[in-house]
């Protein structure tokens, strides 16, 4: 059972490294807030393996309290994000 919790905490290190990647990379606002989003759900993933693992259920309500803000968060930031073109010139468009 022990192989299936360090492949489980492998593939989560995988994922964050892959979204931490493409957050500082990523080429406009819109990927930078997916992978932002991405992050906390690899944050919750993570949260939910060491719950199962330590057989402890008071993390539970952590998860859903940051998936709630996560939720919020995204759309609060995806309906006032200012275009990354924005200021540019408007007879370039």
């Amino acid at each position: 059972m022990t192989y299936v919790w360090m492949i489980a905490a492998g593939l989560l290190l995988a994922a964050s490294v892959l979204t931490t990647a493409r957050m500082l990379i990523g080429p406009n606002t819109l990927d930078r807030l997916v992978a932002l989003d991405t992050a906390v759900a690899v944050a919750m993933c993570s949260l939910a393996v060491w719950a199962a693992y330590s057989e402890d259920s008071t993390v539970v309500s952590g998860i859903v309290a940051l998936s709630l803000l996560s939720f919020v968060g995204s759309v609060a930031v995806a309906r006032f994000r200012v275009r990354d073109n924005e200021g540019v010139g408007e007879h370039d468009r």
